[in-house]
């Protein structure tokens, strides 16, 4: 864990402290490229890797989609056996106990009553002269959720993902997920996506899934937006695929910012610290805080539990590459610092969490005091836990209902309304040079003329 002193910092040396590589130019380790240059035949960047396995998805399907889940699984398929059967579902009862089915329930049922808050409203309102204009707000057709494997299994990311969608009224929702080196697919994950409402499962991950998924196969439709998390080839493979469909944002390593003061528990800190770190390599955590003192008590915390942790040299691979204790002068200046680096999670563990809300201005979901640790998020609390990462939540949303849906306006004008608007019209027309516009309106007001002669 690295120490800095930001007392008298500017804004744009935290900036320079806070800042993080773009995740395109993020280098492979080194066995990765080495493998990546056995299975092309040629050195290629990550981007390289995405471009030619989206390509070969899109022109080969189903063979490429074998192909590459062989090569990069281990795995082998074939076409009957991309998607998870009835059988395997059926099985899952019996694999999964009652007491993790109940907790999966109640995070399902939780974080379906918070999005059902969040759909939005269609409407139709009178103008002048009996005109009408609105807005309908339209579910998505086919939605693809990826939900990543590998290092672990994320039954939490089938229901981030899959609720909000049931919510918004999606018709179909397609997942894939990366099989185990035997083929089969996580029975938690399974029984999260048949209860929170999932159509069709394939074992498929990475770029290749994210191809089919945008681009459809012999077997697997093209749907209309992909969601979910993953590693750096399905975060380049969603920018790559972006505009065939939509995307939800381009999400990156896991973060977390601590803001502290005295008050805060070192214990908590460093836990909640470590909830992240644990994730990957090159996850994030960060704490600010005004007290140096606090800093030297966490830092031993660290090594106490990270020593206990299953998964301590993740974690350890972290803290050091990516972790950083930051000492400023005072709470505004730790505000400062969150808002600089737009965390994914931001922890406000001081003795008036809410006297600092208003100064958020940048983070994916904001956790205040003790009891509100970033794992209540992750798994139970309500709101979605797949948030913008890599400083994004500059601009990009938490996933939510809307992100299922569409806003199409509707406009509804009688002729005495487009009479009292039409002069208006021809003249911008006019002025852009675009005279069928102008026509459209001038005929009809030349119609109701005669008319009226």
């Amino acid at each position: 864990m690295r120490r800095f002193d930001a007392v008298g910092m500017d804004q744009q040396e935290l900036a320079n402290l806070l800042r993080k590589p773009p995740f395109d130019l993020v280098r492979l380790p080194a066995a990765a490229e080495k493998r990546m240059e056995a299975m092309f035949g040629r050195e290629m960047t990550a981007s390289q890797v995405v471009a030619q396995i989206i390509e070969d998805v899109r022109s080969a399907g189903n063979e490429a989609l074998i192909r590459y889940t062989r090569l990069i699984d281990g795995v082998e398929l074939t076409p009957e056996t991309l998607e998870i059967s009835q059988g395997e579902f059926a099985a899952v009862e019996s694999q999964v106990d009652d007491q993790l089915k109940e907790s999966i329930n109640l995070a399902i049922e939780n974080v379906r009553r918070f999005h059902r808050e969040q759909l939005p409203r269609t409407w139709l309102t009178y103008r002048d002269h009996g005109a009408m204009q609105g807005q309908a707000c339209l579910p998505l057709e086919r939605v693809g959720i990826y939900v990543p494997g590998g290092k672990a299994s994320y039954p939490s990311s089938v229901i981030m993902n899959a609720v909000p969608a049931t919510v918004a009224g999606v018709r179909e929702i397609i997942m894939a997920v990366p099989p185990a080196r035997d083929g089969s697919v996580n029975p938690y994950v399974l029984y999260a996506a048949r209860q929170a409402g999932v159509h069709k499962v394939y074992r498929l991950g990475g770029a290749q899934a994210v191809a089919a998924l945008a681009f459809g196969t012999e077997t697997i439709g093209r749907v209309d937006k992909i969601t979910g998390p993953g590693n750096i080839f399905v975060t380049l493979a969603k920018k790559a695929v972006y505009g065939f469909c939509d995307i939800d944002m381009l999400a990156g390593p896991s973060e977390i910012l601590i803001v502290a003061d005295r008050t805060a528990d070192p214990r908590y800190v460093a836990a909640d610290l470590l909830s992240q770190a644990e994730h990957d390599e090159l996850a994030s955590s960060i704490l600010a805080t005004e007290s140096p003192e606090l800093a030297a008590r966490v830092e031993k915390e660290l090594d106490r539990q990270l020593a206990l942790l299953p998964r301590r040299d993740i974690a350890a691979a972290s803290l050091a590459a990516n972790g950083m204790i930051i000492t400023v002068a005072d709470m505004a200046q730790a505000m400062e610092v969150a808002n600089l680096a737009a965390p994914e999670h931001l922890e406000l563990l001081t003795a008036e969490p809410f006297s600092l809300l208003p100064l958020v201005r940048h983070a994916g979901a904001v956790f205040l005091g003790p009891y509100s640790p970033e794992p209540l998020g992750d798994y139970l609390a309500g709101p979605n836990h797949v948030l913008p990462t890599g400083g994004t939540a500059r601009f990009y949303s938490v996933l939510n209902v809307e992100s299922f849906m569409k806003r199409t306006s509707i406009v509804a004008y009688t002729k005495e309304a487009l009479a009292a608007a039409g002069e208006h019209i021809i003249r911008l027309a006019d002025a852009e040079g675009l005279g069928a516009h102008a026509n459209a309106v001038r005929m009809r007001r030349e119609d109701e003329s005669e008319k009226n002669s």
